[in-house]
């Protein structure tokens, strides 16, 4: 297996236990995402680090259906998150998903760069669930300094497109994971 897919693995095996830790209450909540609340960014988390995970390592577009869908009216969302999360990975194991590239909808980028992406979305929103529902985020202190470099090659066009906010000033001693959300404008 190769490092992007350890880097994915673990932050998707801590994005899966962060969800089967929120009550069907605290769905409602507020986020640090501005105007999503906490069912609104569990539904981006899914759709995108799970369904969109694996639909990238299969050249697949996502189906309309799923696009729209509120999968936390589920009541078991996070259990389904989960076996998603694990079948995107199956997908991203077989050697061909690292092949070539993908199409982003108008533009195509190195699959290798497209995983790496993908770490950052898995991370960054998950962190962001764990925030808004009272938990941690903790990842491998590879996989935080895989993180920072994605995210500091990315934050410009991130930036551009209002995912990122402004960089967030930390301590010259914090931990990788902690200067990527920074990086990205999170508050760690």
């Amino acid at each position: 297996m190769n490092e992007i897919h350890t880097h994915l693995t673990a932050c998707a095996a801590e994005a899966a236990r962060v969800t089967r830790a929120i009550t069907a209450e605290r769905l409602a909540g507020p986020t640090g995402c501005p105007d999503w609340t906490v069912r609104e960014l569990a539904n981006h988390l899914v759709l995108y680090t799970a369904h969109g995970l694996e639909h990238r390592a299969l050249r697949t577009e996502l189906p309309a259906e799923t696009v729209g869908r509120d999968f936390t009216a589920d009541t078991d969302w996070p259990e389904r998150y989960a076996d998603r999360l694990d079948r995107a990975l199956a997908a991203w194991a077989k050697p061909e998903a690292w092949d070539g590239d993908i199409d982003l909808g108008g533009s195509e980028m190195p699959a290798p760069e497209v995983a790496g992406m993908l770490v950052a979305e898995l991370a960054l929103h998950g962190w962001d669930l764990a925030r808004a529902t009272d938990q941690d985020f903790a990842v491998p202190e590879e996989t935080g300094a895989y993180l920072l470099d994605v995210v500091e090659r990315y934050a410009d066009v991130y930036r551009e497109y209002e995912g990122f906010a402004a960089p967030v000033a930390v301590p010259a001693e914090a931990t990788a994971f902690t200067r990527a959300l920074a990086a990205s404008g999170r508050t760690p």
